[in-house]
């Protein structure tokens, strides 16, 4: 059945019917906190089922970033996870309390893969140095420990359709993309335009310290990746606009770019970059720019864009103003894919006002994770007392299955985590306890939406059902 509490925007209607949750505290098979889930969330191909009692279940394989934020990041190994679930959708108008809801999604750890490159595990720490390798030449960000590593601050997460067993994994470092083997080794990199690539002084400068003069702003490199139905077309977005794009202040860095590359014949052609866009993010009213976090592919031409404020459990401020699932489409939006908007300084929005000749992608509200009456449902809120069913600040996460229901066959299950920034009073990091203050659990809720925009059968295939 279609969700009982259901809201309608431009003929599409949704709804949420699942919470759930891992304790801040859970550790890993390492011995480590499993915190920060939330970066990146994808269903493990073939896994995905519907069961008889009208429950669904699978396997997540789900991205940490760099690690547990102290002043600076560490030398932390970066890895994902394997987590099965039980979905037991809720449609009732009903209000549940808190310990009844988190039935609805229940969470299993599985199993941990650490991330190697060159035969060496990968680091968190801030790239303070860099070493070119390999033909073509990459310049890669390094770590200036006594034993540097590749250093990666990993956001997005894509099973290759391609290459079956291979993921694609994006980072905000470099801003680079990574293709990955099942076993966590890194064995492709695609490196983005130069206007995207750090610079200080016209040197490439990796550093998330401070922001560079050009390239990606500290801490928002690619964000967002998804890919085509099919696998052959990768898309990556940054989390909000380049530096000269106007992406050192949250008042003018709204017009982020979103880069299309044909990865077909990867082993021999590499990644072709197709076509590049810009994205005019929403903005709150002083006007303050709502990052994204993540997006999903839907068809050609649209994609689901997740855009927040940084607010809710983790943060200073409890109550969010904006945390929405929204679409895209850039079907009216200009190619900017030429030279003289990637090279080095090259810009589409100089001091952050777009260039009139450049028509960004539509951007269209559709799901407010806020909505307070879809909240209480489930036994959570928005805004004071900070607690446990407060809504955590940092979601990050989206992926999609189908509903399996044949009298609303548009109907879809969005499942979206937050990244809790690995915070607990009773963490382990780099094998020595940690306090930070606060615990924020890991968080979890899946939405019953209808999505007709999606080409019929392509989550079916992406998840190998």
């Amino acid at each position: 059945m279609a969700a009982t509490h259901e809201v309608t925007l431009q003929g599409q209607t949704f709804g949420l019917v699942a919470f759930g949750y891992i304790p801040s505290d859970f550790k890993d098979e390492t011995g480590e906190t499993l915190g920060g889930i939330g970066s990146a969330i994808a269903i493990e191909r073939g896994t995905f089922a519907q069961n008889k009692d009208g429950t669904f279940s699978g396997n997540l394989l789900v991205q940490p970033d760099r690690g547990y934020n102290v002043k600076n990041p560490i030398d932390w190994q970066t890895r994902f996870h394997r987590l099965s679930f039980t979905l037991k959708p809720y449609y009732g108008a009903t209000n549940l309390d808190f310990a009844e809801a988190a039935k609805t999604l229940e969470l299993r750890y599985l199993s941990t893969t650490l991330h190697t490159f060159r035969s060496e595990r990968t680091s968190g720490a801030d790239p303070g140095t860099s070493t070119t390798l390999g033909n073509p030449a990459v310049t890669y960000p390094m770590s200036t420990t006594t034993d540097p590593h590749l250093t990666i601050d990993p956001e997005g997460l894509v099973q290759n359709r391609g290459k079956p067993g291979t993921f694609w994994m994006s980072d905000e470092y470099g801003a680079y993309i990574y293709l990955l083997s099942s076993k966590g080794e890194i064995l492709h990199t695609i490196v983005p335009p130069d206007a995207v690539l750090p610079r200080v002084n016209g040197v490439l400068n990796f550093t998330s310290v401070d922001d560079p003069d050009s390239g990606r702003s500290e801490n928002k490199g690619f964000e967002g990746l998804t890919c085509s139905a099919s696998g052959d077309s990768l898309y990556a977005m940054l989390q909000s606009a380049l530096v000269q794009d106007g992406g050192k202040r949250r008042r003018t860095s709204r017009h982020t770019r979103l880069f299309k590359w044909n990865v077909e014949d990867l082993e021999n052609k590499g990644a072709i970059l197709e076509a590049a866009y810009v994205v005019a993010l929403p903005q709150s009213g002083k006007p303050e720019t709502y990052a994204q976090s993540e997006i999903h592919w839907l068809n050609k031409d649209q994609f689901l864009v997740l855009a927040r404020d940084g607010n809710g459990n983790g943060d200073k401020e409890p109550e969010s103003a904006y945390k929405g699932i929204d679409i895209i489409d850039i079907s009216p939006a200009t190619d900017i894919s030429n030279d003289e908007y990637n090279a080095a300084t090259g810009a589409v929005a100089p001091g952050g006002q777009l260039l009139s000749h450049i028509t960004p992608a539509t951007y269209v509200p559709f799901i407010q994770l806020t909505d307070s009456v879809q909240l209480a449902r489930f036994g959570l809120h928005n805004g004071a007392p900070v607690d446990q069913t407060l809504i955590a600040a940092k979601w990050e996460s989206l992926a999609l299955a189908p509903a399996c229901d044949p009298e609303y066959p548009d109907d879809y299950f969005v499942f979206t985590f937050a990244d809790n920034d690995f915070r607990t009073r009773n963490g382990v990091s780099m094998g020595k306890p940690y306090d930070a203050g606060m615990n924020v659990d890991n968080q979890a809720m899946v939405w019953r939406v209808t999505l007709p925009t999606v080409k019929r059968g392509s989550v079916e295939k992406s998840i190998g059902i």
